[in-house]
């Protein structure tokens, strides 16, 4: 498989455990008005990494450290290679902290939420990522 493209995907959680999610816009070129952790192409010479801060500042207006977690590689529609760097964070950032950026909206959403919408097709691999959240009161 030649992989084509490359993607970094942002699999970001709040103090509560809620996970950022992107309400596609429905003129998006890939799977329209469908929801997915924030992410995108890496721009020509761009890293994974790099590509990662820029896309989720440019999605969301935040900034978050990232780890890179998994690497990915699927055919896509057009049998062309993708693949898919996948980073996990976790930010003290709320709802009104984001600048919606791209889509048409962007929210933190509980496992039962995001169970709720229609995801891509491999929005669960990402998602598959979460760590069990611990929250002590």
């Amino acid at each position: 498989m030649e992989i084509i493209h490359e993607v970094a995907i942002v699999v970001l959680t709040d103090r509560v455990g809620r996970v950022l999610m992107q309400h596609r816009s429905h003129d998006a070129h890939v799977e329209p008005g469908r929801w997915t952790p924030p992410g995108g192409h890496l721009e020509p010479g761009e890293d994974a990494v790099t590509a990662a801060y820029r896309e989720l500042l440019e999605e969301t207006g935040l900034t978050a450290v990232l780890a890179p977690d998994q690497v990915w590689e699927q055919v896509d529609a057009d049998g062309a290679g993708v693949r898919f760097h996948v980073f996990t964070g976790r930010t003290d950032a709320c709802q009104e902290d984001i600048v919606l950026g791209e889509g048409l909206a962007m929210r933190f959403l509980t496992p039962d939420e995001i169970a709720t919408k229609e995801l891509v097709s491999n929005a669960h691999m990402f998602l598959s990522l979460l760590r069990p959240h611990h929250h002590v009161t």
